[in-house]
């Protein structure tokens, strides 16, 4: 019978601990890390992206018993160089989670030296991997716990930001469109940030979800399935459209004036801008597509936007939303007099308090 070791963390403690501990250590690759992570964590790996890909050719096309050889070296040495470098300040009560992709080789060398030098280390059982099956089951599991409140709006209505105005006033919000890095459109990337991965992005909704309280209603935008190039899991998606819908209502006026406040970039990245809407060239054909981009050269930007949503993204919601939002009724709407922020204040107050009438 195999002893049991004092030092791993069972998965199934691992939520009402995980916030016990003082930091998270991600030992695998950078390029692992990169992908997706335990919120918070830190990467110090015990084997970066070149030397993971040298053991892992070793090990096939020689034999395990080189592989292991020397990537205990490599190993050791780059332990070494993150006490070194990183640890040796901390106390001796210090508390540390690590763990690697399966909880194995990597984040046990780890933990074992960390305990040996006398901190309290604990290694996390079944790694990233049994961390990722906690996101799943925890995903699915807040599909069935939480009810949503869904703030509909055609685009430039600024629901994203009623969102944020809404969070002010004490209640809970889920902002798919932050945790996705995208505005959820043709031309809604964030410039010059990267969408995260498919994996880090349920991460992140896992982790917003698990510090909302399932039994007060959360507000959330009506999205499409997909926000930008990620997807948003199929029973959270399904939930999410359940929900009681308030729709947000402006001027197309006030719309275009609030499109170009926010999508300030394309003023300027001008090339960008056309290459977005070369996107649209199979809906419009290409004599549309050149007349926007000399709308561009023009400058005539609010002429452009106004026609961009009369022509192409209002229609586009009005089919949709009726469509995936059973519970959306025209009559329940709040106005937007404008793109103030006293506008915004006045407008989120009566969307709260819709929902507490």
């Amino acid at each position: 019978m195999q002893p049991v070791n004092p030092h791993i963390l069972k998965l199934d403690q691992f939520l009402t601990e995980l916030d016990r501990f003082d930091l998270v250590i991600d030992v695998r690759s950078p390029a692992e890390f990169a992908l997706d992570h335990i919120p918070g964590a830190v990467n110090y790996p015990v084997l970066n992206n070149e030397e993971r890909a040298q053991i892992g050719t070793l090990y096939k096309q020689v034999s395990p018993f080189a592989a292991k050889k020397l990537g205990a070296a490599l190993v050791s040495r780059n332990i070494a160089n993150h006490l070194e470098n990183h640890f040796l300040d901390f106390p001796r009560e210090w508390r540390p989670l690590i763990y690697c992709w399966r909880g194995g080789e990597r984040s046990g060398a780890f933990t074992h030296i960390l305990n040996r030098i006398g901190w309290k280390a604990m290694q996390l059982e079944d790694g990233y991997q049994g961390f990722r099956r906690t996101v799943i089951d925890g995903l699915e599991h807040s599909a069935h716990e939480f009810s949503f409140q869904v703030i509909c709006g055609m685009t430039g209505s600024g629901k994203t930001r009623m969102l944020q105005e809404i969070g002010a006033l004490g209640a809970q919000i889920l902002d798919l469109e932050g945790l996705a890095v995208h505005r959820g459109s043709v031309l809604g990337n964030e410039p010059n940030i990267d969408q995260p991965s498919q994996k880090g992005f349920e991460t992140a909704l896992w982790d917003a979800l698990r510090k909302l309280d399932p039994s007060k209603p959360v507000f959330v935008e009506s999205e499409s399935k997909k926000v930008g190039g990620l997807h948003v899991p199929d029973a959270l998606m399904e939930k999410i459209r359940k929900g009681a819908c308030v729709e947000l209502r402006s001027s197309t006026a006030t719309r275009v004036t609030w499109l170009i406040r926010e999508y300030h970039h394309f003023l300027t990245d001008t090339d960008n801008f056309k290459v977005k809407l070369g996107l649209l060239t199979a809906h419009y054909g290409k004599v549309q597509i050149a007349k926007w981009s000399e709308a561009i050269d023009a400058g005539h930007f609010p002429e452009l936007v106004e026609e961009l949503l009369v022509k192409h993204y209002d229609p586009s919601y009005s089919s949709s939303i009726v469509r995936n939002f059973p519970a959306y009724s025209q009559e329940n709407f709040v106005e937007l007099d404008s793109d103030s922020d006293e506008a915004f204040a006045k407008s989120a107050k009566a969307i709260v308090a819709k929902l507490n009438a």
